[in-house]
């Protein structure tokens, strides 16, 4: 089973503009709604690639009870928490003529401790051994710098493994808790570790650094030039399909949700990184925070490209 945390989830509202303009009126050309989170896209993307999954997410006021019905219509398991405040809401402007993509996000709002720690015991009592957790996105307001460290530890205690995939000082707390897999991209990675990492073989040796600590798997996303993925077994680079671009939202949840489904069905680490290569491919050929389509997934799969380093 694969258990999906947000705890900072958010609509996810995509305005399309056409050259758009600073300090001037821009007239959207489209406007969609979609329920956001890193979590909750790694959600969405599971249901598309056919699996399962149980969203945990902390949410308030009437947006946050627009993404708790937009989950039931979409068929996902839920286990929502509310929280003071209102969700918030993420704007992103998408100019397809210029190939610009703007996120606007909010803060969110603020939690409690006691409405983490009631949230931590429902999914800790919930995973079973085997089980994989997927803790993404940023904090809200109120949560500890070690949030995740704290949910990686109780959920490894129940015997899940955990992906983590966050930044900052967030990922630097979450690794000391040693989860089984993280994703920064090259420059998250590379700013934690306080250095440019402008090749390949420098994020390889970064990634192992992180091997060193405790990380089983490091998967680093490396954007339009794909990405690096390390284990103890060796390391690969992926290379995915040039597809046309719609909008970039979502796709590194793409990636996460790809592996966590496709390890949780016992495929191969490197299988399951293609997998997750031609899957964020397909997500970006979407609109919004639309998940991809598993024909577009299956169609793109031949063509990513994988070599040993």
């Amino acid at each position: 089973m694969i258990y999906t945390v947000t705890l900072n989830p958010a609509i996810d509202k995509t305005v399309y503009v056409d050259n758009f303009t600073l300090d001037a009126v821009n007239r959207a050309t489209e406007v969609r709604q979609d329920p956001g989170g890193k979590g909750i896209n790694v959600s969405k993307t599971i249901r598309s690639l056919g699996g399962t999954s149980t969203a945990f997410a902390i949410v308030g006021g009437a947006t946050g009870a627009q993404i708790a019905a937009a989950l039931d219509k979409l068929g996902i398991a839920k286990q929502v928490f509310e929280g003071s405040g209102s969700t918030r809401t993420n704007t992103k402007i998408v100019d397809l003529a210029l190939g610009t993509y703007t996120d606007v996000n909010e803060p969110g709002a603020s939690v409690t401790q006691t409405l983490l720690d009631d949230a931590l015991a429902i999914l800790a009592l919930q995973v079973s051994p085997g089980d994989i957790v997927v803790l993404s996105g940023s904090l809200p307001a109120g949560a500890p710098i070690n949030t995740y460290a704290t949910w990686t530890r109780a959920c490894r205690k129940a015997g899940a493994r955990v992906f983590l995939d966050a930044d900052g000082d967030v990922l630097k707390e979450g690794l000391a808790a040693k989860p089984e897999l993280v994703k920064p991209n090259e420059v998250e990675l590379g700013r934690m570790l306080g250095r440019e990492l402008d090749t390949v073989d420098k994020i390889v040796e970064a990634a192992r650094e992180l091997l060193a600590q405790g990380i089983p798997q490091v998967m680093v996303s490396m954007g339009g030039e794909g990405a690096v993925y390390v284990t103890a077994a060796g390391a690969w680079r992926l290379r995915q399909p040039v597809v046309e671009v719609v909008s970039t939202v979502g796709a590194g949840d793409s990636v996460v949700a790809a592996l966590a489904y496709a390890l949780d069905a016992g495929m191969e680490p490197v299988e399951a990184a293609r997998l997750a290569m031609a899957t964020g491919a397909a997500t970006v050929m979407r609109p919004g925070t639309e998940p991809a389509h598993r024909e577009d997934i299956d169609a793109l799969l031949p063509q990513v490209s994988v070599e040993t380093l």
